[in-house]
């Protein structure tokens, strides 16, 4: 089968950076699903995992963790899916990756691709939406179904792929969402996919925020780095949350979260993949939650672009418009 992948991190304008390989087509068992990969979508995450440093690896290394396809076979132990199914997911990051025309996966990550989008428009979503979902509705504590309504969330970084789909779930969960955008693009971007008010995050958050009306926030969701850790703590009311999904060395005080009896919350989407919990088969039931959402007409895609077909060539220049920093919403790279 083809697939994409690399022997060395380098930089990404290296024309060796990735490479168009021939392997194996593998075969599922137990809980695996096996899928013909139809498109894939490029994040934040794929580019940290693929950039340069001292490394080289014995045979190619096949990376990528957002796909959309068909189910071509099916493990003994499989009981969500059969061949033929349409499917979207975002993988998991200790196995080998989406960018390989099979892909083996556990069923219970995989949700049933919404049925009024294509593949480009359906693998643009996986990671994202289970990234924003479980920070606001499994670390947050919100209610998914509207019991907080009214209640006010900061989304920062609001512009990127997590951000886009959660304002949308924000908002189909009553709250009021302040999101951040720096760039015209980008504040035109947030504002069509419902977002109440839009600050820019490379001036005064704390100053906007109040100007908007906002004296606290109920949440705060920061979804792009870490350098707005102290405005996020001005920011949350007390006894409120912070969920976060950037790793980070710089410092995070903690007197003023103490003050408050604020909380900290860390997500990190692949964990339940990663760590086999219990409750791995949760995010089977939240994509297809979404996908149902979708095809009723309450959310839509955050696909911004599409490059075709799946390659070495057109890989290199996903990373690099993802390496920008000025990408909004999703790229999806789609067709072998």
């Amino acid at each position: 089968m083809k697939a994409v992948g690399f022997t060395h991190y380098l930089p990404i304008e290296d024309e060796t950076s990735f490479l168009d390989l021939e392997i194996e087509t593998p075969k599922p068992e137990g809980h695996d699903i096996l899928v013909a990969v139809k498109a894939i979508a490029v994040n934040p995450v794929d580019v940290k995992v693929r950039s340069p440093k001292d490394q080289v690896e014995e045979s190619p290394r096949i990376i990528g963790y957002d796909a959309s396809g068909v189910v071509e076979a099916v493990g003994a132990d499989v009981t969500l899916f059969k061949p033929g199914d349409d499917v979207y997911y975002a993988g998991d990051i200790t196995r080998s990756g989406t960018n390989a025309e099979f892909h083996l996966v556990d069923e219970r990550i995989v949700g049933h691709k919404p049925k009024s989008l294509s593949y480009a428009e359906a693998a643009a979503l996986p990671l994202t939406t289970i990234t924003a979902y479980e920070a606001f509705f499994d670390r947050l504590g919100i209610d998914r179904d509207g019991a907080d309504a009214g209640q006010s969330i900061l989304i920062i970084g609001a512009g990127g792929g997590v951000g886009s789909i959660g304002i949308q779930l924000a908002k189909q969960a009553g709250l009021s969402v302040i999101a951040t955008a720096s760039r015209q693009e980008t504040i035109d971007w947030v504002k069509s996919l419902g977002a109440d008010h839009v600050i820019n995050h490379r001036e005064d958050m704390v100053a906007q925020t109040r100007a908007a009306g906002f004296a606290h926030v109920d949440h705060v969701a920061i979804f792009n780095d870490m350098r707005h850790w102290d405005a996020a703590v001005e920011l949350i009311r007390p006894q409120g949350g912070i969920v976060t999904i950037d790793d980070t060395d710089l410092p995070m005080p903690m007197a003023g979260m103490k003050m408050k009896s604020a909380s900290v919350h860390w997500e990190f989407m692949f964990a339940r993949a990663m760590h086999q919990t219990p409750d791995m088969i949760e995010q089977h039931k939240l994509l297809s939650y979404v996908a149902d959402e979708i095809d009723a007409g309450r959310i839509r895609t955050t696909l911004s672009q599409t490059l075709s077909p799946i390659n070495a060539s057109n890989m290199r220049e996903a990373h690099r418009l993802i390496e920008t920093g000025m990408a909004k919403g999703k790229i999806v790279v789609e067709g072998f």
